[in-house]
């Protein structure tokens, strides 16, 4: 059976067809078997047993700080009718701590491995991407979007001056390209994309999560331990959809999309909405295995769809319909 596969695989070579859909994408000059890649801060090594890393377009990394930090009180996960809240806050290692544990897991992987860094200040950006320039990484997520850290944070995220001015830095400290994760909580998510773009990013990530609010009806306070803190999840898909969408038609640069993908079909309309990649992150808590059935299903689903090449999606949608209101 083994050896007749590898036959007829030969033979379509050798016509000059494909036996299979083209499921590669190019973000920026790093090229991915695939167009899916963990969300940071929602998979890790220790899913190693369960999933076949080496079948992922990339892994990314937990969002690394320059120095150990714990992270954020109890409770720090909430479920929702449609999604969850987290506020965990982001615990680090350290960029020390880092390097001589998580990351030489993430690397014994066999994919690319996207180190996300993070930082409370410009300053603290530029010393822990200092610190890993000279791993063998394929690129750094520049964080500047996170909803739950004790200050800074979204401050950054929500200032185009702020947002060009850490990743300028951070361009001329490292050789690695720089994907900068942008917030949702702003008044035109086109704007920072444009400001990220011509400070050096070679793909945006779009995007972070919603900030929100679960009340425990019991004692009238947040189910959270800090209050409010990052919504994800299916109920955001259609808002993430957008942000994709008005980012990519904002910049030359490749966009990865984020916000409520758990299907394959999730991860088609984020790339005709101008995603050239998708980061799954919520789904994979209740199924571990989803980014790689997702996976599984993208070649059926092209053929459906009549795509040889998965790329031909990208940026497909009909724009008539994306402009007015609809009362």
């Amino acid at each position: 059976m083994h050896s007749a596969v590898i036959d007829s695989r030969a033979h379509d070579r050798d016509n000059g067809t494909q036996s299979r859909p083209d499921l590669s994408v190019t973000v920026g000059d790093l090229v991915l078997g695939n167009p899916v890649m963990p969300a940071s801060g929602c998979f890790g090594p220790e899913l190693a047993p369960l999933i076949p890393f080496e079948r992922l377009g990339a892994v990314v990394t937990k969002t690394v700080f320059a120095r150990r930090r714990a992270g954020n009180p109890a409770h720090r996960l909430a479920e929702t009718s449609h999604g969850m809240l987290n506020s965990v806050g982001i615990p680090s290692p350290g960029s020390d701590g880092f390097r001589s544990g998580l990351l030489r897991r993430y690397q014994a992987g066999g994919t690319h491995v996207i180190v996300s860094i993070g930082g409370l200040v410009a300053s603290e950006y530029y010393e822990v991407a200092e610190d890993l320039a000279d791993e063998d990484i394929a690129a750094f997520e520049i964080n500047v979007s996170c909803p739950n850290l004790e200050q800074g944070g979204l401050a950054i995220g929500t200032s185009a001056e702020r947002v060009a001015e850490v990743v300028s830095g951070i361009k001329e400290l490292v050789a690695v390209p720089l994907f900068v994760k942008l917030t949702p909580t702003v008044s035109s998510i086109s704007e920072i994309a444009r400001a990220a773009q011509d400070a050096g990013a070679a793909a945006l990530v779009v995007a972070n999560s919603f900030s929100g609010l679960s009340i425990n009806l019991r004692n009238r306070s947040s189910t959270l331990g800090t209050g409010a803190g990052g919504y994800t999840g299916p109920g955001i898909k259609p808002l993430a959809l957008k942000l994709v969408h008005d980012a990519a038609a904002a910049v030359t640069i490749p966009v990865i999309g984020c916000g409520g993908i758990s299907t394959a079909a999730d991860v088609a309309e984020f790339m005709i909405a101008g995603a050239t990649a998708v980061q799954i992150g919520t789904a994979t808590f209740t199924r571990p295995t989803t980014m790689i059935e997702v996976i599984d299903d993208l070649g059926p689903l092209c053929e459906a769809l009549n795509v040889r090449n998965i790329s031909e999606l990208i940026g497909t949608m009909d724009n008539r319909v994306t402009t007015g209101l609809s009362l």
